[in-house]
């Protein structure tokens, strides 16, 4: 069960993100499904409809986007993913207009699998490197510099 939910998973990334291909969230996503990520106003999305909602706004924000898988473990039920994501800011995230940055980001997801499918997905992300990376938040100096 555990390399099964781990090679599901992985399919999410490979072929749903970067490959495109968004109508395997069908076939990989339970129809009742949850995204926990702080990042998002509400910090959750439900149902496959929110989740390729969700999935589409980054990809319109980043048009290359793409992800690499560093590290998976899964066990179980469960998997968890360490990725990096990069891409260039061609498109408006969240209110945030359009840089023309490149951006890499990294990120841990722990995902619950139900009947063979994504059935709970929690995300942990840097999000503040990321608006530092768009120029949005300025970047912190470490303590005791000269300002």
């Amino acid at each position: 069960m555990s390399e099964q939910n781990k090679a599901l998973s992985k399919r999410i990334i490979e072929e749903v993100l970067n490959q495109r291909k968004l109508d395997l969230i069908e076939e990989l996503v339970a129809a009742n499904a949850v995204v926990n990520d702080p990042s998002v106003p509400g910090g959750k999305i439900t149902g496959r409809a929110g989740v390729r909602q969700y999935f589409e706004m980054y990809l319109a924000a980043f048009p290359d986007l793409h992800f690499t898988i560093n590290d998976q473990i899964a066990e179980g039920d469960k998997v968890v993913t360490r990725y990096t994501a990069t891409g260039t800011h061609k498109g408006a995230l969240m209110g945030v207009a359009p840089t023309g940055k490149r951006a890499t980001v990294t990120g841990i997801t722990f995902e619950h699998f139900k009947d063979g499918k994504s059935a709970e997905v929690w995300v942990s992300g840097d999000t503040l490197g990321l608006l530092q990376q768009l120029g949005v938040v300025p970047a912190m100096t470490p303590a005791g510099t000269p300002a």
